[in-house]
This record gives C-alpha cells, sequence and structure tokens, in this order.
C-alpha cells in the first residue's frame, strides 16, 4: 500500500518507504518515571530494528468508562512530562485531544496531535487540530465504516494540512465487543494517507468489566502480525511493564518484554511484503 510520505518530524517520515513506525507507551501518564522506563525501552529496541519510534500516553483519558476511573495528570502537568520525554530520548511524542481548546497549546509540545476514535467526527476538533500544521492522527471510529474515514480526511484537509495518517481500532461486533476487518487497511489506503493499526484496542472488551472496559491481549500478536501482512504504515501499541498493574486500559495492554520479538516480528513482515 504505497501512499506519500507524511512527515513526523524532520528526519522521519510514515508512509512512502519509510520502515513502520511505532506509536507506543502506557495508556495514560501514571508518572514520570513510568514514561521513563516505556520510552527508554522502546526506543533503543526501534533503534535496534530500523523502526521508527512516537512515544504514546495520554495527559487525559477523558472517555473513561466511570467517573471515578484514572483520567491522568491533566494538561498542564502532562505536557510537562510528555516535553520532557521528548528532550531526554530524543523521540518524538504523541498525545490525544479532546476539545479544540486544546490543540494549539499541545502541538506547541508534541510532534503528532490524536483525535480520539469516538471524536472522529467533530468537525470543530479536526479543524482545530488540521489548523496547528501538525501531524494528525485520527482513529477511525468504532461504528464506522474505513470508507467513511474520507469524509474526516476532507475536514483535515480543508484547513491545508496534508500530514494526516488513520489508524484502525477494530469496529462494533455486537455488545462489549469488537471485530477487525483488514479491508480497512487497503481502504483508508486509498485515500492517499498512512495507515496505522492499533494493535491492543482492537482487542478491548468496550464497558465489558461493567465499570471499566475489558480486553484481551493474547489475540495482540496474531492481528498485529495479519495487519503487518495485509500492510500498515504504522503500527500503534499500549505498552506497560504489567499490564495487570496499569491504570488504564492494562487488560489491553502489551507487555513491555513482550514488545521486541512481536516487532522483530512486525519488520520481517514488512520487508518480506515490500520485496514481494
Amino acid at each position: 500500500m504505497t501512499v506519500p510520505a507524511v512527515e513526523i518530524r524532520p528526519g522521519l517520515h510514515i508512509g512512502g518507504d519509510a520502515p513502520p513506525v511505532l506509536l507506543a507507551g502506557p495508556c495514560v501518564i501514571e508518572s514520570p518515571e513510568l514514561c521513563r522506563r516505556v520510552a527508554g525501552t522502546l526506543a533503543e529496541i526501534c533503534a535496534k530494528l530500523g523502526l521508527g519510534y512516537v512515544f504514546k500516553a495520554s495527559f487525559d483519558k477523558a472517555n473513561r468508562t466511570s467517573v471515578t476511573s484514572f483520567r491522568g495528570p491533566g494538561l498542564e502537568r502532562g505536557l510537562e512530562i510528555l516535553a520532557a520525554i521528548r528532550d531526554e530520548f530524543g523521540v518524538p511524542v504523541v498525545t490525544d485531544i479532546h476539545e479544540p481548546y486544546q490543540a494549539a497549546p499541545v502541538a506547541a509540545v508534541v510532534d503528532i496531535l490524536q483525535i480520539p476514535a469516538f471524536l472522529c467526527r467533530q468537525t470543530d476538533l479536526l479543524v482545530a487540530a488540521g489548523e496547528t500544521g501538525k501531524c494528525v492522527n485520527v482513529k477511525k471510529a468504532q461504528f464506522l465504516a474505513a470508507e467513511d474515514m474520507a469524509s474526516v480526511v476532507g475536514k483535515l484537509r480543508s484547513t491545508g494540512n496534508q500530514r494526516i495518517c488513520l489508524t484502525e481500532r477494530g469496529t462494533t461486533f455486537g455488545y462489549h465487543n469488537f471485530v477487525v476487518d483488514m479491508r480497512s487497511l487497503p481502504t483508508m489506503a486509498g485515500l492517499g494517507v498512512p495507515v496505522i493499526f492499533d494493535g491492543t484496542h482492537s482487542v478491548q472488551l468496550p464497558g465489558g468489566l461493567g465499570s471499566c472496559s475489558g480486553g484481551d491481549r493474547q489475540f495482540v500478536p496474531p492481528l498485529v502480525r495479519a495487519a503487518a501482512a495485509v500492510g500498515i504504515h504504522g503500527l500503534f501499541l499500549e505498552i506497560h511493564p504489567d499490564p495487570d498493574q496499569a491504570l488504564c486500559d492494562g487488560a489491553n495492554s502489551l507487555a513491555l518484554d513482550q514488545a521486541e520479538p512481536l516487532l522483530r516480528t512486525v519488520k520481517a513482515i514488512h520487508d518480506l511484503v515490500r520485496a514481494s
């Protein structure tokens, strides 16, 4: 699936002839120490494998199932931590925004603005993100067909911003379950933008535990391998040293010590597909 390359920052592109880019980290900023541990480990692995790396963590999870669920440190403290990670490890960072007013201050710190799946049709949010000029990654809503993302891309392009990526994260399949339609990957690439596969949210079980979402992380590796075989430009993973103790999305997060073998496989499959 060849698409024009999108610049994340000088020297790092997604799409075109670039190797896959990993967007990964803990679901939410739990502490600076956790972020440093995950970012340092993944940056080292990706450098070894020749993959691009972008650190991901959310400063606020505004769409948690329960009002009592942990949301993160908030905008000001969260951006301080993300800026510190960016400076210390020399890696780009990506985080979610939920409201238009957040676009400008977040864009001053991060390299990619991410639009959550639930919000991918919010015109004002998309326009605000696009107007920053930063790369914008939009997750396809659980309730949308892949071809419906053409309107999302159109809203972003209306701002003059061409630095757009789309992410597949599963489609609602009855209550508390998702299914991944691999046809969505080439369909969205057909819109002329790089496509990322979210291997961890795709195994989420929304609301499956009553007061919070569940997940089935055993299916992360096979789905990631399948997506790599179809052809992707990037891979999104929520990764935690101890997923069972994670404060958000632990049930669908990949353990940190499982990252390297999975990424080696992704790289091997990517190289094979590109050579065929």
